[in-house]
């Protein structure tokens, strides 16, 4: 059963924390599956639908939660994301990077990001027709060896 804040008027979500825990971004609506200090939006991330209106999103902010999410559920996940941002929205994500401590060091991660993992998103990418999901535009794909992959990423609706 879905819980939310009666405080949420989904109609003015513009920045949405997905995973925030008790570090939600100041400014911005958090959800998270569990009900914590600071979660306006109890729900887990891999259930989908997530109860957020089409287009209801300016930006959502991944960060440290990709890593988290079942394989078989990532692309349903960037599908998720993709139909709650408006048009001119923004993914932020950060994760850490494959084969960077961080990535081996917790026992909950499942395999992390490289730089090639989102361009199966962008049908600019040769990757995309492997899967066709939901079409992005990569705009940003910083990876650091030792560190975190930082993406950006925008719908094409």
């Amino acid at each position: 059963m879905l819980k939310r804040s009666s405080k949420i008027d989904e109609t003015k979500i513009l920045r949405l924390d997905v995973g925030c825990s008790t570090n939600k971004q100041k400014g911005w609506c958090g959800m998270d599956k569990r009900r914590l200090p600071g979660v306006d939006i109890v729900h887990d991330a891999q259930k989908f639908p997530w109860p957020l209106a089409t287009s209801s999103c300016f930006q959502v902010l991944l960060s440290h939660l990709y890593e988290h999410i079942e394989p078989k559920y990532r692309i349903d996940l960037m599908d998720e994301i993709w139909r709650i941002l408006r048009p001119d929205g923004q993914l932020l994500l950060t994760s850490p990077y494959a084969f960077s401590h961080g990535a081996f060091q917790d026992p909950t991660h499942y395999p992390c990001p490289t730089e090639a993992t989102f361009t199966y998103f962008d049908p600019d990418c040769g990757l995309y027709q492997v899967y066709k999901p939901k079409p992005w535009k990569l705009v940003q794909n910083n990876y650091r060896m030792g560190g975190n992959v930082e993406i950006i990423m925008e719908p094409r609706k």
